[in-house]
């Protein structure tokens, strides 16, 4: 397996499929490949009613559970977390403050619920969690944080399926990316994640450059020396990527509206309904993990994204159904 600083070399077909053809292999023929087949044939069909030009064929992701997996946490909470516990191990008071103590004592149960609590409006442990977040890389420089990001996923495997973390994203919706690259999108993540946690493995695992990586950040402070300058970290949250907050930051990075967007949680719905105008043809598309067997089965945290699919007819994929496969194989 290649490390996580060798940019883009795990990706499934280094060859981008020709304008025009379809979706990979890992898509199931039927109304959910064909319903993004149709829309990508649609907006790039020169002299068609509904085309658009390259430059506006702007795609937005998410990136927890939606091209990776966030289950039973989200990576970056287990990267965070490990970092909690060594700072418990020598604090005895630490040890018993959440969510050091969480941490400390590796209880997945109480990181895992202070997420659902957040996506259905109560915050308060997630407060605990961001606050303890700002505090764990205080002062780190951005060159050392990325180097223990990379450190991170180059030994780290995925606590119940059995593969390593670079191993976890979703085959098809890789492939999703490359169908569209080769269509004249240009994708950009939009994630409540911490960008500078995507940053370093965006390109190993989907080939999308750091440039392209819109998540929340830490504050920054620039510092001057002799010989040298730092970017370092501050212990507090410059933004939360997170709800009303990714249309923002969205607008702020790109300057463009979103002519199709694919999320899976009730975080994801400002985006969702910020793609696309009255004037311009659309695509929302949201996740729905409902695969037991090959990853997780579970709609915490979507129920009012999956409401809004219904009512407004968005195209929902359905793990199960519609990708014939899932990961890619890992080698033994």
């Amino acid at each position: 397996m290649t490390d996580a600083g060798g940019e883009a070399a795990h990706l499934p077909d280094e060859g981008l499929m020709d304008v025009g053809a379809g979706l990979g292999g890992a898509w199931a023929d039927g109304a959910t490949r064909s319903a993004i087949e149709d829309f990508v044939g649609q907006v790039t069909e020169t002299g068609g009613p509904d085309f658009v030009e390259p430059a506006d064929r702007v795609a937005v992701f998410d990136n927890d559970g939606t091209l990776w997996c966030e289950k039973p946490m989200p990576i970056q909470l287990d990267f965070t977390i490990r970092r909690l516990a060594e700072m418990a191990a020598s604090d005895t008071e630490l040890q018993q403050t959440q969510p050091w103590k969480a941490a400390f004592e590796h209880d997945l149960q109480w990181l895992g619920a202070a997420m659902v609590k957040h996506y259905h409006g109560d915050d308060r442990d997630l407060k605990l969690l961001m606050g303890a977040v700002t505090q764990a890389f205080d002062s780190v420089s951005v060159e050392n944080y990325d180097a223990r990001v990379r450190a991170f996923f180059n030994g780290a495997d995925h606590p119940t399926l059995g593969r390593p973390y670079l191993d976890s994203g979703y085959v098809p919706m890789i492939e999703l990316l490359r169908y569209l690259e080769a269509n004249g999108f240009t994708v950009y993540i939009a994630s409540g994640g911490d960008r500078d946690f995507m940053r370093p493995v965006a390109g190993r695992l989907y080939g999308i450059p750091p440039e392209r990586i819109i998540g929340s950040a830490l504050g920054l402070s620039y510092r001057e020396g002799a010989d040298t300058t730092e970017l370092l970290y501050k212990a507090a949250m410059d933004f939360f990527d997170d709800g009303p907050e990714k249309p923002i930051r969205i607008w702020s990075r790109i300057g463009r509206r979103p002519i199709l967007s694919v999320g899976n949680s009730n975080g994801d719905l400002p985006m969702l309904a910020f793609s696309g105008q009255p004037d311009r043809p659309s695509l929302r598309v949201l996740i729905l993990h409902d695969d037991a067997d090959r990853e997780f089965d579970y709609v915490a945290g979507a129920e009012q994204a999956l409401e809004q699919a219904r009512e407004k007819d968005w195209t929902v994929v359905s793990m199960k159904n519609d990708w014939t496969s899932i990961f890619a194989p890992v080698d033994t």
